[in-house]
């Protein structure tokens, strides 16, 4: 077992340097954004503040993963802005990837040490771990090259950090979903699993998303699950929905089911924050 998972695996009461927190604090909760949040909405910060209303403690710790993008300077400058604005105490975690320049998004290997010496104890640190949009398939791979996603899902099941995310900050944590993570075409790829069946974000801001999603759900390369438009965030107790959010008063969740002959989305109403 490797060191993080050592530090991770603890059962009972874990108390952090400085903090008498305990180790469980509050059920596996994950805030999934088809689209929206800071980097989106940047005159709008309702998602923000109800990822970070979702810690449930004062000026929570966030710590940002732009992994999907490629750790781009200016996108944890906007991060740091915005959150700094929101009373939270934010961070982020780079790490460094040497891609393939003829391969696959996922083909490359580590090429330096993470910007901070010890990203497990850091991130099991936070009270909120806020997964940026890209490329879901480098991002994964570049988790598990790490141990980073071993690390989210020992954070995840003992409840006490949120995660959350949109775009492929969203989709990762389901089984399965759609991603444009090759370009030119919309694809099924499989995702961490913390939460059931698929998804698909941005179901209104792009115009392929939502037929190419039916499409792979009725001809069952993907699993029935929920889209979600921009402005929509889905809220996750365990692998249980309880609350579906928007920033925009139009924004939905959608749940896509396989019937006879095809695909059918069923629109669920979010509870609009403004």
């Amino acid at each position: 077992m490797r060191e993080a998972d050592r530090r991770l695996d603890q059962a009972g009461v874990r108390l952090y340097a400085g903090e008498n927190r305990p180790m469980r604090s509050r059920p596996p909760t994950i805030v999934a954004m088809g689209g929206g949040g800071f980097s989106m909405e940047p005159e709008n910060p309702l998602l923000d503040e109800y990822v970070l209303q979702a810690a449930g403690v004062e000026r929570p710790a966030i710590c940002f993963l732009p992994t999907a993008s490629g750790d781009p300077e200016g996108y944890v400058e906007s991060f740091h802005a915005a959150f700094g604005k929101l009373d939270a105490r934010p961070s982020h975690l780079f790490l460094p990837w040497e891609a393939e320049p003829d391969g696959l998004p996922e083909d490359g290997r580590p090429s330096g040490s993470p910007s901070i010496a010890d990203p497990a104890d850091h991130l099991a640190a936070q009270d909120v771990v806020y997964v940026g949009g890209g490329n879901t398939r480098r991002m994964l791979a570049v988790w598990r090259a790490y141990g980073i996603d071993r690390v989210l899902e020992q954070l995840w099941r003992s409840g006490t950090v949120v995660l959350a995310g949109l775009s492929a900050g969203s989709l990762c944590w389901y089984e399965e979903g759609v991603t444009d993570s090759i370009p030119g075409a919309l694809t099924p790829m499989t995702c961490l699993g913390f939460l059931p069946g698929s998804h698909c974000p941005h179901y209104d801001g792009e115009v392929e998303r939502r037929p190419s999603y039916e499409r792979l759900v009725a001809d069952g390369r993907l699993a029935p699950g929920i889209a979600a438009d921009d402005g929509c965030a889905l809220l996750y107790e365990g692998r249980e929905l309880v609350d579906v959010v928007a920033s925009r008063p139009q924004a939905a969740a959608w749940r896509v089911d396989r019937v006879a002959g095809g695909a059918v989305s069923r629109r669920t109403d979010a509870r609009y924050l403004g």
